[in-house]
């Protein structure tokens, strides 16, 4: 294995035999002609990647996905079905904290324990007790059987183990939310400090902010399934539009629809008027799908008009999310403005001048002609035009506000 390679996954898979009633296992056993009595469940599914040194990766997905399956094979608690997982250095977990724990054992008998059970001598684990007792910071109790903790102090002496024997790879699994809040800030500092070190982290949780904030890659889980493997805004985005949709949004990558109004020609119908094209034009002048938040967008729409008559018409353009989130609306009458209306070909343009300031993700756009009081659809398209919005990690929710900050604010008084 590649010496800068930390973890390398191969083709790894993990099948349960599920039986309908407990009888099934003993009959597929005795059967002589192997008949299958079972249903093949896969826990994970042909897993392929690799993760070098120094790396933090998050692993996400929901539950059920196959992320702890996954970090229990690479620990060596389970065995994969088929397949290889390739481990070159000492690995710390925080999985299930303090799972080798003997409750009629001290602390610090169980600190020289979990220590043999990591493969460190005695005597390297005497050079660590101090700071792992330090860490934990519980007092006396350090000296009294494990049976009478609280949760709390349990957890913490668990968390100071695996965290203060110098992994070179740490796996941490929704463990990050122990103790109270400054025995957190010193476990998300000690974090910090062995990322920073060179310490290849794996990371899973459910709170894909968290995953934004200390990964640089993400590799997503589904029904024990890679779905993807990439940066881990990408990834994550894709991940929270398939949570809002229930399947999985396709990324186009940087493909734009294929609706140049100059090849449509123009033919009358019978509706008063019909939208026959929409474009999106980056700051470069480029018909685009993929845009960044704060960069400066043109939307173009064409229409045909086919009767003048109509007075004061109106133009609206909607974003929603791929939830169908109303993000914003908007038209000519509210922004005071007339649109042209002749027969043959128009168009109109609006300009997000700031970007479409949502957060990373898919949106699409909504377009309508509108009667004078923006009421009766003349034409509405639906669906018009697909987008996602690039965005790295600064900031959460929905929208991405303009803003500054200072070290004083003057409030004016009413």
């Amino acid at each position: 294995m590649d010496n800068g390679i930390a973890i390398k996954v191969k083709t790894l898979s993990k099948v349960y035999k599920l039986y309908d009633k407990p009888i099934d296992r003993l009959k597929e056993a005795m059967n002589p002609l192997k008949k299958k009595y079972h249903k093949d469940f896969y826990a994970l599914n042909n897993i392929s990647f690799e993760i070098k040194k120094g790396e933090t990766v998050g692993i996400i997905g929901k539950n059920g996905s196959g992320k702890s399956t996954l970090l229990k094979i690479i620990t060596g608690v389970l065995s994969p079905t088929s397949g290889a997982v390739k481990v070159n250095g000492r690995i710390s977990a925080l999985l299930e904290l303090g799972a080798g724990f003997n409750p009629e054992l001290t602390g610090i008998e169980n600190i020289y324990l979990n220590g043999t059970m990591m493969g460190y001598s005695h005597e390297e684990m005497r050079e660590r007790v101090h700071k792992i007792i330090e860490f934990a910071d519980i007092g006396e109790f350090i000296y009294q059987p494990v049976k009478t903790y609280s949760s709390g102090m349990f957890v913490r002496l668990a968390f100071a183990v695996a965290i203060n024997v110098e992994p070179e790879i740490l796996i941490i699994d929704e463990a990050l939310s122990v103790g109270d809040t400054r025995f957190q800030l010193k476990c998300m500092n000690k974090m910090k400090e062995m990322m920073s070190g060179g310490t290849t982290v794996l990371f899973v949780s459910h709170d894909i902010n968290a995953v934004k904030r200390f990964c640089t890659r993400a590799i997503w889980l589904n029904s024990g399934v890679m779905l993807e493997d990439g940066a881990v805004n990408k990834v994550t985005d894709q991940y929270l539009d398939y949570l809002k949709m229930g399947e999985k949004v396709v990324d186009r990558e940087d493909k734009a629809e294929k609706n140049i109004d100059d090849d449509i020609p123009f033919v009358p119908g019978e509706n008063i008027a019909e939208i026959v094209a929409f474009h999106m034009y980056n700051s470069k002048k480029k018909d685009v799908s993929r845009v960044d938040f704060n960069e400066r967008v043109v939307i173009e729409v064409v229409y045909d008009v086919y009767e003048e008559s109509i007075e004061s018409p109106v133009l609206g353009v909607a974003i929603r999310g791929m939830d169908d989130d109303y993000v914003c609306g908007l038209n000519t009458l509210l922004d005071k403005l007339v649109i042209p209306w002749e027969y043959g070909r128009n168009r109109f343009y609006i300009e997000y001048s700031e970007g479409i300031r949502a957060v990373g993700g898919k949106y699409y756009f909504d377009a309508a002609l509108m009667d004078q009081t923006a009421t009766v659809n003349i034409s509405y398209k639906a669906m018009i035009r697909e987008f996602v919005v690039i965005t790295n990690y600064v900031g959460e929710g929905r929208y991405i506000i303009p803003h500054k900050w200072s070290g004083a604010v003057e409030i004016e008084e009413n």
